[in-house]
């Protein structure tokens, strides 16, 4: 977990099922991801999220004040959040390793050098 002005940042790891067709729907969807999604980021303290595609594996980073996650840590999703991730389960499928119930994992800074320090 890396430490900026706006608190924590979080990386994450997902696969998409290999499927060159749904990984372009995924793909589409997150071009218009719906307003209530979004609001339930920013609601959650989550000041900036932002997912990169490597064939079919997913990395997700995550900046936020209070160390939120995207999928409410555990706590019920609202309606309409919980659709979208209903909606994006069909996409995406557990890395090997997940623990059971786990979906994005998280993962471990292994190298992290900067010139300021």
């Amino acid at each position: 977990m890396d430490e900026t002005h706006h608190g924590m940042i979080r990386y994450y790891a997902l696969d998409l099922k290999n499927d060159p067709s749904l990984i372009a729907e995924y793909e589409a969807w997150h071009q218009r991801v719906w307003p209530e999604v979004l609001e339930h980021l920013r609601l959650s303290g989550i000041a900036r999220c932002s997912i990169h595609r490597a064939g079919d594996r997913l990395f997700m980073t995550v900046e936020s004040s209070t160390g939120a996650a995207t999928d409410g840590g555990g706590s019920a999703l609202p309606a309409r959040v919980q659709e979208w991730e209903d909606l994006m389960d069909g996409y995406q499928q557990r890395l090997p390793f997940a623990k059971p119930g786990e979906k994005w994992v998280l993962l471990e800074t292994i190298f992290d050098w900067r010139a300021d320090r």
